[in-house]
């Protein structure tokens, strides 16, 4: 079982939707990164996903963009993301880390060794957004393996055909992007994305977490009653872009996870 599972286990124990942040690792820099980084879990955060800056990231919007055009120029790099991980389990244990990027970085460090340095590092699972199902042998398949979940995204595009291939190998949980096209697009609507959901949920067993278009604790709280919780990046990102303290941010996301946690 890994943290992830566990989280999971406690949140329905507890009768909780989870709530999901999304933070790029060594945005604006390292240091405050960090900092903001060991807040998340006292402002409410179920699980961390932590971005790995990436040159050409084709699934984000502007603000996820520059985001990591900033880490980049300030000298982050997949073993720096390592670095800031490991040093976040110096202080949290249990809190599950999802590293969220592109397989280029992996590909270019070796699969292998990529996924021993993940796991010493604490990391708890995996969402590659360019490697489809067509290629679990590359990386989804030895990372199960190593004992890391690998986390899938379900569009609005995956139709009844298309999502017994997507969940095939899916661990963790699935991830339901709520709309069509690149994060911080659109906003989503529960009512477009209950159904959905429901539609997912009927095919496997694993928690349906929803993401994309989720930037107010209104709109977290609303997704959150239509599936398992709610993922904020771009809202958070948004927030650290703009100058905001680390104590700003943190008070920022405190409220949406307060909003998942009302559902």
């Amino acid at each position: 079982m890994t943290r992830i599972d566990a989280k999971f286990a406690e949140l329905k124990a507890a009768n909780k939707k989870a709530f999901v942040s999304y933070i790029m690792a060594g945005d604006p820099d390292y240091e405050t990164s960090l900092d903001i980084v060991r807040g998340l879990p006292a402002a409410g955060v179920d699980i961390i996903e932590l971005g790995l800056p990436f040159t050409d990231p084709m699934a984000d919007g502007p603000t996820i963009q520059l985001a990591g055009q900033r880490a980049l120029e300030a000298g982050m790099t997949l073993q720096r993301t390592l670095d800031l991980a490991t040093a976040f389990r110096e202080q949290d244990d249990t809190t599950p880390i999802v590293l969220m990027g592109y397989y280029n970085p992996i590909y270019s460090r070796g699969v292998d060794k990529f996924l021993t340095d993940a796991k010493v590092a604490g990391i708890d699972g995996l969402i590659i957004v360019d490697l489809p199902p067509e290629e679990d042998s590359e990386l989804c398949i030895p990372a199960q393996k190593a004992g890391l979940n690998f986390i899938r995204l379900a569009t609005p595009t995956t139709d009844d055909k298309r999502l017994p291939k997507v969940l095939q190998n899916t661990s963790g949980f699935v991830y339901y992007v709520s709309i069509t096209g690149i994060t911080g697009a659109a906003a989503a609507e529960a009512v477009d994305v209950g159904p959905e959901v429901a539609r997912i949920k009927a095919k496997t067993d694993l928690p349906v977490i929803v993401g994309f278009g989720i930037r107010t604790p209104e709109t977290s709280e609303a997704i959150a009653k239509v599936a398992d919780g709610a993922v904020v990046g771009s809202a958070i990102v948004s927030e650290i872009a703009a100058g905001k303290s680390v104590a700003e941010v943190l008070a920022f996301v405190k409220s949406l996870a307060d909003g998942a946690h009302r559902a």
